[in-house]
């Protein structure tokens, strides 16, 4: 029996000896076996773990169960709003499920991400969701599907958000298709000349907003110059050096600046009115996400609204639900891809004419 003088945590072992039961009945017990354990001993190795003040190994506790109760979700930048608001819809659908979501970022490091996986996949979380932005020609896709494919293999899930080179799980996210109709929108505003304000070559989110964007005018007849898309950092102080570089080299006719993401756009209107200029009289400006910043900048930000947190829980909602379908194939995405919308705010009223 326990003194009360312990120094040092408590075993497994202790809590076996304490309770007179065997080290395997004590971990079946405390670990979460699914063989059943007969329930006197079940009450005596539960009152001994807690005259022992004893803590659940959570490594022994995924192999007793196949899997352990956390989900793992890697993002880009904790930081950056999109993400962060994923991550809330993510631990939201995990709480309902009572599993606890560990956060890590890749910061856009391709080699950073593979070594993550690498890493959680030794921790052998429940569910593996992967939110961060990835370029169109990383040399470690291959290695990186076959992380994810061995994950899988050993009994995980892995969902991808909006994102879909590999043959798993995705959340779909139409960024094509919500830059057109915000294309489509400023058009019917009014605007006619256009600068876009976007990421380094080759990011797949900003790829695809910017070809939506460009397909959307061209609907409308209006051709975007190459000469009017500047690139920048994937990040507020990007837009505000893309942007500055856009004003600084003359507007030329430009009316409206897209910035691809709503971070880039809050830098954008900095940029603009640094300049001595008024951000949505001067210069039009529009982002992508609905972040909630953008509600509360001056002025107003018109963007694309996506639902974030919706796509959080989505994505783990996909992986339980194809983990706790028996028998069934795993699905490859989403039946359909999260619906944007666009939203017209103060930062586009409309140009003026002289």
């Amino acid at each position: 029996m326990t003194d009360g003088t312990r120094s040092t945590p408590a075993t497994l072992h202790d809590v076996a000896r304490e309770a007179g039961v065997s080290l395997a009945t004590a971990s079946r017990t405390l670990n979460g076996s699914t063989r059943k354990v007969n329930e006197q001993y079940r009450t005596r190795v539960l009152e001994a773990a807690a005259r022992l003040d004893y803590s659940p190994n959570l490594s022994a506790q995924a192999v007793a169960r196949g899997a352990s109760t956390t989900v793992a979700l890697l993002v880009a930048d904790i930081a950056d709003p999109y993400f962060s608001s994923i991550a809330a819809g993510v631990v939201a659908e995990a709480d309902l499920e009572r599993l606890i979501v560990t956060m890590a970022a890749t910061q856009r490091d391709p080699e950073r991400e593979l070594e993550l996986v690498r890493a959680l996949r030794g921790q052998r979380p429940r569910v593996m969701i992967l939110a961060s932005s990835r370029r169109t020609d990383e040399p470690t896709d291959g290695p990186l599907a076959e992380e994810l494919a061995a994950y899988e293999r050993a009994g995980g899930r892995v969902v991808l958000i909006s994102r879909n080179e590999y043959d798993l799980r995705t959340v779909l996210l139409d960024n094509r298709a919500g830059a057109a109709a915000l294309a489509t929108a400023l058009v019917e505003l009014g605007y006619r000349r256009f600068a876009v304000v976007t990421a380094g070559e080759g990011l797949r989110t900003a790829r695809d907003r910017l070809a939506g964007f460009r397909e959307g005018l061209a609907a409308a007849g209006i051709e975007l110059r190459d000469d009017d898309v500047v690139r920048g950092e994937f990040t507020r102080d990007g837009g505000y050096e893309a942007t500055t570089a856009l004003l600084e080299r003359g507007l030329d006719g430009v009316e409206a600046v897209f910035a691809v993401n709503d971070v880039m756009a809050v830098g954008a209107l900095s940029a603009i009115r640094d300049a001595g200029l008024e951000p949505g009289v001067d210069l039009a400006v529009a982002g992508f996400d609905d972040i909630a910043t953008v509600r509360d900048v001056t002025p107003p930000l018109t963007t694309v609204r996506v639902p974030l947190e919706q796509i959080g829980r989505r994505a783990l909602r996909l992986a339980l639900d194809d983990a706790d379908a028996s028998g069934r194939e795993p699905s490859a995405a989403a039946p359909d891809a999260v619906p944007t919308e666009v939203v017209v705010r103060a930062s586009t009223p409309g140009p003026r004419r002289r």
